[in-house]
């Protein structure tokens, strides 16, 4: 058994944030239905990269475990048996427009007063009000918009975006809470409820340390690259093989950290002991660490710090961290069996419980695979009607 078991949840999210929501659920436990429009479904489907019989590794990595049908909502049919499953749900996440799914008749206020436990979650780029309520947004404008952007690269180069979809993923992870709290909510109270989850206010959310730095000190952050802003020594260093090597290192591991480079003089300094006073020497220390580092492989290096417990990570490719021993170790690379593609690789949910069924990686579903069962299932529809709500081209 999983701890979400028993829990429906319509899903009508597309693309990243909300159906990575979505999947972590289902791998929870919950049923997750995934509406999609007949004949072209999540446009993710169609993403690079594709594999080679012809899906997409894109669709693939935020669509597991879920149970897809086709439904037209523009039709009234279809709409209509979009409102008979959200009152059989318990949970229903979408990720269109704000007032698109009022304008179909499958808004809060319409659904809730036939399903007042519905948790209903709208996952969508600024939010249900707000002067850019309508505007359309994508995961790379959120980083420029809040402020990640001007604060990601090195100080001497142009603005940055994070190296994965940091918006799209955050948001994601917030949407999974949004529904998480939404259900404890309804368990407390009896009803459900609407939850807002804008990717912007996820985005500024992320700020909390460099928002902390401004409200402190009137000081706008800047670009550090991989230097923390208020410790010293925290960055990456090039050893002498190339490779990096990145240390974060706090005033108990700073003489440690002096004796394995062979800086016994900046050790003594009595300027250096605290935080603080390196803080105040920034480039003297970091240039002497800078030195020092490219006198010695990565390998040597990082054996004689570990071995004095002064914390280091290696600066690895995505390959080398995915076959990392304590990634092997821990399961994070699982599989899933699917009827095109075979046996696929697969981050599993960062999960492990205790008197549960741990997440799996699940299947993806073909686009509307599972329309018939559904229809069947829920709405008690019979094998006639269905064959006709497909010749009328409804499903």
């Amino acid at each position: 058994m999983k701890p979400l078991s028993g829990i429906t949840i319509l899903d009508f999210s597309r693309v990243l944030a909300a159906p990575l929501a979505t999947q972590t659920l289902a791998e929870l436990g919950a049923t997750v239905v995934k509406v999609e429009r007949p004949g072209r479904g999540d446009e993710s489907r169609g993403w690079e990269p594709r594999l080679p019989a012809g899906e997409s590794a894109y669709f693939f990595a935020f669509n597991r475990g879920k149970r897809s049908i086709t439904l037209d909502l523009k039709s009234a049919r279809g709409r209509e048996l979009a409102a008979g499953l959200a009152a059989k749900a318990d949970v229903l996440v979408e990720n269109f427009l704000p007032g698109t799914l009022d304008k179909l008749g499958l808004g809060y206020e319409t659904l809730s007063a036939v399903n007042p436990g519905l948790v209903y979650v709208s996952n969508t780029g600024f939010g249900q009000d707000g002067p850019y309520r309508d505007r359309k947004g994508y995961d790379t404008i959120f980083q420029a918009l809040s402020g990640i952007m001007h604060l990601t690269g090195h100080p001497d180069a142009p603005p940055a975006k994070a190296g994965v979809p940091v918006s799209d993923l955050a948001s994601g992870l917030w949407t999974t809470i949004a529904v998480l709290t939404g259900l404890l909510g309804r368990a407390n109270s009896g009803k459900g409820t609407q939850l807002d989850v804008a990717m912007m206010d996820v985005q500024l959310s992320l700020l909390a340390l460099a928002a902390a730095r401004l409200f402190a000190y009137e000081e706008d952050p800047v670009r550090q690259g991989t230097q923390h802003p208020g410790r010293v020594p925290s960055a990456a260093f090039q050893c002498r093989d190339g490779r990096w090597l990145h240390l974060s290192a706090s005033d108990q591991h700073w003489v440690p950290l002096c004796e394995v480079l062979g800086l016994t003089e900046l050790g003594a300094d009595p300027g250096l002991a605290d935080n603080r006073g390196r803080l105040g020497q920034r480039e003297r220390v970091l240039g002497a660490l800078r030195a020092a580092f490219a006198q010695r492989p990565r390998p040597e290096l990082t054996a004689a710090l570990r071995a004095r417990e002064v914390p280091v990570g290696e600066v690895n490719s995505v390959r080398e961290a995915l076959e990392d021993p304590n990634t092997v170790a821990r399961g994070m690379v699982g599989h899933f069996e699917h009827p095109a593609e075979g046996r696929f690789p697969a981050l599993r949910t960062p999960l492990r419980l205790s008197g549960f069924a741990d997440p799996e990686p699940g299947t993806p579903p073909g686009l509307g695979a599972d329309t018939e069962s559904v229809l069947a299932e829920y709405l008690g529809l019979p094998e006639t009607e269905i064959a006709a709500l497909r010749r009328e081209e409804v499903i």
